[in-house]
């Protein structure tokens, strides 16, 4: 019965947001003016966490501009997310540019894996469509999306559906290393992009760095797994010059990981995405807790014999 709630959840989200996805751009912009009101006026959404977070990031900044001009993006990317689930491949190529891939496939030319480092800034959602420009490689490459299965199987098969729509393939977390050995011994080049800016369990805090104005806890997991792969190592950097337009732009990091010092990458990866959201601070997701997890609260659990340093 559970699975048949599920199916029938699935089916009708599917329904709604494949008609909502058949919008022009300009009437989802409507609906999205729309939405804002609703959420930011009416429900309210995690508002206290937002102002929170912008104070503490930006304590002499305009904070309140921000918010609103935050709260306008973030409605923007739902409906920009569900237009994913049918945009063809030309209309969706007029809203988003991709810069440097010809720098992707010349290390495909040579047989290398590559990885992208990104941030939960602009509209990362729309990595997904990195392929369709391309000139030697379109389809001829692993796209893997890496991602955390949802609670709700309903959003999360919908979810899969929007992602995998221009050729990419989901990967859970805790499949990424078993799929890229697989993949090496198939002989097959991918790209694996990572979202490093989530925060972690306290289990799984291995370093702290200076991030907007915080002593922050980070993510090494994804540059332990470029080193053992000795991927070629790009940064993703994203604008929004105005609505309904995206510049991404392919930045070499490293085509060598194993030459820079452990947690380097890591480090850049931080500083770089810093500066985006110092520049147009209203395009980065704040309604995360993102610092939740204070350093000295890990030291006292650590004091404690509750958890292990690292």
């Amino acid at each position: 019965m559970k699975k048949l709630c599920s199916d029938i959840t699935y089916r009708l989200l599917y329904g709604v947001t494949y008609l909502v996805s058949l919008l022009p751009y300009k009437a989802l912009y409507v609906l999205s003016d729309l939405t804002f009101l609703l959420v930011y006026h009416v429900i309210r959404y995690r508002r206290k966490v937002v102002a929170r977070n912008l104070a503490s990031a930006f304590p002499n900044g305009d904070n309140r501009r921000t918010e609103k001009r935050f709260y306008h993006w973030l409605c923007d990317y739902f409906f920009e997310t569900m237009k994913l689930l049918s945009v063809k491949p030309e209309t969706l190529l007029r809203h988003i540019e991709f810069r440097n891939l010809d720098q992707v496939e010349a290390y495909f030319d040579r047989g290398k894996s590559c990885a992208a480092m990104l941030g939960h800034y602009c509209n990362w959602e729309y990595l997904t469509s990195m392929s369709l420009p391309m000139k030697r490689w379109k389809g001829k490459f692993f796209l893997g999306l890496i991602y955390h299965p949802l609670s709700n199987k309903a959003f999360d098969r919908l979810f899969i559906d929007i992602r995998e729509h221009n050729h990419g393939t989901c990967v859970p977390k805790k499949d990424i290393l078993r799929k890229l050995v697989e993949l090496k011994k198939e002989q097959r080049l991918s790209y694996f992009g990572y979202i490093l800016d989530q925060s972690p369990k306290w289990e799984n805090i291995h370093l702290w760095l200076p991030f907007l104005n915080h002593d922050t806890p980070v993510f090494t997991g994804a540059e332990r797994i470029i080193r053992k792969m000795q991927n070629v190592v790009f940064y993703m950097r994203m604008e929004r010059p105005c609505r309904g337009k995206y510049v991404c732009t392919f930045e070499m990091m490293t085509d060598q990981p194993l030459s820079l010092a452990e947690n380097e990458l890591t480090r850049r990866y931080f500083e770089m995405l810093e500066a985006d959201i110092r520049r147009a601070p209203e395009f980065y997701l704040w309604t995360h807790d993102r610092w939740k997890r204070t350093h000295e609260a890990y030291n006292q659990l650590i004091a404690e014999g509750k958890l292990k340093a690292h």
